[in-house]
């Protein structure tokens, strides 16, 4: 199983975008190391591509309401990200 798999299988939004969160923090903290810093960002990469891939799904599955003529909810279509 490849990294970005494993992040796939074991993170949360919330938990890859907090982990997101401590490697962006750290990278401008300018503290670390050059190669650390590069660990730190192809990680940082492969979160934020979690973390996107999560949104896009959590997108394609909302749906908005349509309104009738009498302005009382008549019914959802799906979410048009387009």
């Amino acid at each position: 199983m490849s990294e970005a798999q494993a992040i796939a299988a074991d993170l949360s939004f919330e938990d890859a975008l907090k982990e997101l969160e401590v490697i962006v923090r750290q990278l401008e903290s300018g503290d670390v190391p050059l190669d650390a810093s590069i660990s730190l960002y192809e990680r940082g990469d492969l979160l934020r591509g979690h973390c996107q891939k999560r949104l896009d799904a959590a997108q394609a599955r909302i749906e908005k309401i349509r309104v009738g003529a009498d302005g009382q909810a008549a019914g959802t279509t799906p979410f048009d990200a387009g």
